[in-house]
């Protein structure tokens, strides 16, 4: 890109900055700074890339050390930082990553179908995805009348403590597969989709899909969803390094990991819920009355559609109004 044309692609954005470092950029929200701020470092490093020695690269330094001074003169620390990640950044990630959380919903189900169809056509499929051990154990929990019994199978702390932690290491490694150009992400997703839609299809087979919708789906609903967000954040990651715009491929795959990072974060305290429901709340779904199975799965659904959907177009929509909102 020629300076000229990158000059005036950003020159709006560095305004609003130098408006700020100021003391005049009072419809600036903090968290809009902290995005400007890492986008102006960005404009930093290609300007140092492409335009060494160029005036915009001295402009952009001086500004960006303005910008320095600014925010850790200003910066919030403790719980205002923290509340303000759950309240605003993240819910604003993800309204920015709309179109990768769709694009992993959309390779998840159709890994789902794949799965579930594949079990139906081929009788080994099932035992070659979940395991002779686990299909055979389940068989005989079946034959028991407790076709969810191996939730009941160890302690509940213990269980607590393993599940959570193989949730939260299973959405990690989906966001860093990401790394692949997207493809590792995709590839986790796939195994992820065909062992659910297989493990689906066998319940119905045996005829407790009901008795196996009300159990798994009690910790699934969450867990399953966070999986499918990773898998977003790992494609945030991927297309950071195929499309890297203005910025060099290196700045671009930083800000794509950092963003990554930081939703991965914000899944950390749904995978505990899941596994606390998993571990203490699972195992007691056969005696539970449907109609609180039921609510609870109900209840997680409306969260994970609430939070990481509906909840940042609200915020989304309120940051732009911010944005062209003249300061009084």
């Amino acid at each position: 890109m020629r300076e000229a044309a990158f000059v005036k692609r950003n020159s709006g954005k560095w305004q609003r900055l130098e408006q700020l470092v100021a003391g005049r950029g009072t419809d600036i929200t903090p968290d809009e700074t902290s995005a400007l701020y890492i986008e102006l470092n960005d404009d930093l490093s290609y300007a140092r890339t492409f335009y060494p020695g160029a005036q915009v690269t001295a402009y952009l330094n001086t500004l960006a050390a303005g910008m320095h001074r600014h925010i850790y003169r200003n910066q919030r620390t403790g719980m205002g930082r923290f509340a303000s990640f759950w309240k605003t950044e993240l819910p604003l990630l993800m309204a920015a990553t709309r179109k990768q959380l769709a694009i992993s919903a959309g390779v998840f189900l159709v890994a789902v179908i794949i799965g579930g169809l594949s079990a139906r056509f081929d009788s080994t499929f099932t035992r070659l995805i979940m395991g002779d051990g686990y299909v055979n154990m389940t068989l005989e929990n079946i034959k028991e009348g407790k076709p969810m019994a191996v939730y009941g199978s160890s302690p509940m702390v213990d269980m607590f403590f393993a599940i959570t932690f193989n949730n939260i290491m299973v959405s990690f490694y989906a966001f860093a597969m990401g790394v692949l150009l997207s493809y590792g992400t995709w590839l986790i997703l796939v195994q992820n989709g065909i062992m659910l839609g297989a493990f689906q299809y066998f319940m119905f087979e045996q005829g407790v899909l009901q008795e196996s919708l009300l159990s798994i789906w009690l910790h699934g609903t969450i867990e399953i969803s966070c999986i499918v967000i990773a898998g977003a954040a790992g494609i945030v990651m991927g297309n950071s390094i195929l499309f890297p715009g203005t910025y060099t491929r290196l700045a671009s795959f930083r800000r794509g990991a950092l963003n990554g990072v930081k939703i991965i974060i914000g899944l950390v305290p749904c995978f505990i819920l899941a596994g606390f429901i998993e571990s203490f709340i699972t195992r007691r779904s056969a005696t539970m009355p449907p109609a609180l199975n039921i609510a609870i799965i109900g209840g997680s659904l409306a969260f994970i559609i609430g939070y990481f959907i509906i909840y940042p177009y609200h915020v989304e929509h309120t940051h732009r109004l911010h944005r062209t909102t003249p300061a009084a």
